[in-house]
């Protein structure tokens, strides 16, 4: 996707920060201060970076959190004066996508998904591993929290910082960022999954094929949570591309369109997954019932050859003096020989008729 266009300093002058030497808490990945664009040197803790950052009038903070629970997060959301809402639903986790607005603060939930790899998509359990990204953003901070292991920000974070002019535009170029690279990884996702159901397809409509039901409705289950992660997102980013707030500015708007544009290409593509898939199940069930079916055909057919000697057995079985050719010594070679042309004929009809 194209980058955020250049904008010319604001004239503010770096001066050297503080070499804070705290050591970043477990659950906060990153802290730092961007003025010009420029990452400043040194290691801060939010207290002192927002000070900074306000001393300057210039710049904004940007700070990575990880699965923090609420007392951890708390210091962050006085210093910020985040809503206690918004704080309660990064904590928690297990969110929609949504886009909500707090005074002079955004709130947005990201879901990310990750494509399992497995053997073969026949036996696979999972196939979409899903996490969250929540984004708080002000006017001269951005803080990000993560839930889940495959989502993480410090290559995106490593890219920003190699290309300064994005960071100038302020916190709203790091939303478009982080929105940018979650819907990239549906693009990634979708293709993965795309290839699965074509070769599933393959071997649903091939001859004698093993796939079972079962195996469809979990890639349906899978698809159906992309689709939560996928659909819900797409209201926010529209909001954002038309001017909800005046935290985005016009020249990031643009770019958020764009985004939308590519979240409504996965939005089809998934869409058009799940009506696949719903076929590929009622072709496996077709199957399945004409399977049945000719089991039932065969097993009918070879009751009916069996009930010949049956009958006649069950004849000659009952206990009487006076039978047809009960005394003959060819009674018996004279039976069994209709009863086997009996059951030849019965095999033949049934085998030219296709029921064998």
């Amino acid at each position: 996707m194209p980058s955020l266009p250049s904008i010319r300093g604001r004239g503010a002058q770096q001066r050297p920060a503080p070499h804070i030497t705290v050591p970043l808490s477990h659950y906060v990945v990153d802290c730092a201060v961007y003025v010009d664009g420029k990452r400043l040197p040194g290691r801060w803790t939010h207290t002192d970076a927002v000070k900074e950052v306000r001393k300057r009038k210039d710049g904004f903070v940007w700070i990575g959190l990880h699965e923090p629970d609420a007392e951890q997060i708390q210091g962050i959301a006085e210093t910020f004066g985040l809503h206690e809402l918004a704080v309660e639903d990064a904590v928690h986790a297990h969110q929609r996508p949504k886009l909500e607005r707090y005074d002079n603060t955004l709130f947005m939930v990201f879901k990310t998904v990750r494509y399992v790899t497995n053997e073969s998509p026949d036996t696979a359990n999972e196939i979409v591993e899903s996490g969250e990204i929540m984004v708080f953003l002000g006017k001269d901070f951005v803080i990000t929290v993560r839930h889940g292991n495959h989502s993480g920000l410090s290559k995106l974070r490593h890219v920003l910082e190699e290309d300064p002019e994005r960071l100038e535009i302020g916190p709203s170029a790091v939303m478009h960022a982080i929105a940018d690279q979650v819907v990239d990884n549906y693009l990634e996702v979708t293709d993965h999954i795309e290839d699965d159901i074509d070769r599933m397809e393959e071997r649903v409509f091939a001859p004698r094929s093993e796939v079972s039901a079962e195996q469809i409705y979990m890639f349906k289950r899978e698809v159906v949570e992309l689709r939560r992660a996928v659909m819900p997102l797409a209201n926010p980013l529209r909001r954002l591309a038309e001017g909800y707030t005046p935290l985005i500015p016009e020249e990031v708007r643009a770019f958020f369109r764009d985004v939308d544009d590519h979240l409504t290409e996965v939005s089809e593509r998934v869409t058009a997954f799940d009506e696949l898939l719903t076929t590929l199940v009622d072709a496996t069930l077709a199957k399945i019932t004409l399977q049945q079916n000719t089991d039932m055909r065969k097993i009918t057919s070879w009751v009916a050859i069996i009930s010949v000697p049956t009958m006649v057995v069950g004849v000659y079985g009952m206990n009487f003096d006076y039978m047809p050719e009960l005394k003959w010594k060819f009674g018996y070679p004279l039976v069994m020989s209709l009863v086997l042309i009996a059951c030849l004929t019965l095999y033949r009809i049934l085998r030219r008729n296709r029921w064998l």
